[in-house]
Order: structure tokens, then C-alpha cells, then sequence
């Protein structure tokens, strides 16, 4: 049993896990963040964000590619910016470590 369910003393509905999953995915914070919000575990999370994403049919889809806009420049903005889904956003900046920035994909691509 769940750190989750032993503090509510049930389980939740399948319907109530779906809707957390996808607030989670709608919200823009990461899992972490998410659960500290809510109060959730983040096994259980994790576990159902699979099964929500597997169902949608996103388990193992790769990500879309999308159009790209170059905007002028405007003060000190980064080099390279792109926003995600749920308006989450990766910024770049001349001489970033492109060690760090491969990690960082493969982990998204990966969650």
C-alpha cells in the first residue's frame, strides 16, 4: 500500500488518477514540484502517468516537431529558447555546456 492511500485509508478511483496525471501534464511543473503541491507520492505519480500516457496512446510516441520562430533580439535574451508543452520553457545561452543540454533531453525524452 501507498504512502498515499495508507494516509487517506483508500485508494483512488482510476477516474481520479487520470485527472491527477493529467493535471500534472497540463500543469508546467515537474513531478517533483507536482507531487510537493499535492501532496502526492511520486511513485504513485509516476505510476500513473503511464498508465495515462499509455492509454492516450503517448507511451512511446516521440515528441513532435513544431515551427520554430527567430525573434530579433531584444536586451539579454537567451540564444536559444524553447517553450513546451504546458508553457515550460529551455533557454540556451552563448557557451552553454552541451553535455548538460544532451543530458537535459535525453531525461525529458525519457519522463
Amino acid at each position: 500500500m501507498g504512502e498515499q492511500q495508507q494516509r487517506s485509508g483508500r485508494r483512488r478511483r482510476r477516474e481520479e488518477a487520470d485527472q491527477l496525471a493529467a493535471e500534472c501534464e497540463a500543469s508546467g511543473l515537474s513531478q517533483r514540484e507536482f507531487c510537493e503541491q499535492r501532496g502526492v507520492p511520486l511513485k504513485t505519480l509516476v505510476r500513473y502517468l503511464a498508465r495515462y500516457r499509455r492509454e492516450q496512446g503517448r507511451g512511446h510516441q516521440r515528441p513532435r516537431w513544431v515551427t520554430v520562430e527567430v525573434a530579433a533580439k531584444r536586451g539579454d535574451p537567451a540564444e536559444l529558447s524553447i517553450v513546451l508543452a504546458g508553457e515550460r520553457r529551455i533557454e540556451v545561452r552563448r557557451g552553454f555546456d552541451t553535455e548538460t543540454l544532451r543530458r537535459l533531453v535525453v531525461a525529458l525524452e525519457g519522463a
